[in-house]
């Protein structure tokens, strides 16, 4: 009973701990730096580069790379919007979730077919079920016979540019 009840409150405490960790930023969306990464100017006139939560979009040289940035702006550039942030990650941008007109942005693009659920970093049912019905409905990038993903497609890059540094050497 007493293990039962230490490992409850244990659990209360982290919880609390990670509902207080979370930050709200609002601000207005000055810049799309490609499909899953925006500036957002705040109050203070500070900007502050955010990196979509759970989501990884085409990189430059893909397929649907501008469909996915173009159609991230046109759901929030020059909008007010507000981000919940979770964390930062190791180029110090803010990980989060991106609200714009109560649109959950990183969602729209899951659903959209613009985006993979990056199960590394969520594993969320909800954007698993997003991506899903984008795959069975072929939008988008679904629509290619053997869409790459992005982080294969990093992959890749960083292969070939190593091959070519050897060899150069």
């Amino acid at each position: 009973m007493i293990i039962k009840k230490l490992i409850l409150l244990s659990f209360s405490i982290l919880l609390y701990h990670s509902l207080i960790a979370q930050q709200i930023l609002k601000g207005k969306v000055v810049r799309i730096s490609d499909g899953d990464t925006i500036t957002v100017l705040d109050s203070l006139n500070q900007q502050l580069k955010i990196r979509l939560h759970g989501i990884d979009c085409p990189e430059k040289g893909q397929d649907y790379y501008q469909v996915a940035k173009d159609y991230l702006g046109g759901l929030c550039f020059q909008k007010q919007v507000i981000i919940y942030i979770l964390k930062y990650d190791h180029y110090k941008r803010a990980i989060g979730k991106v609200y714009s007109d109560s649109l959950e942005i990183n969602k729209e693009l899951l659903n959209a077919g613009l985006a993979w659920h990056f199960t590394q970093f969520d594993n969320s049912e909800e954007y698993a079920f997003a991506e899903m019905q984008a795959r069975i409905n072929k939008k988008n990038l679904w629509s290619l016979k053997n869409p790459t993903a992005p982080w294969e497609f990093r992959k890749q890059k960083r292969l070939i540019q190593k091959s070519k540094k050897q060899a150069a050497d």
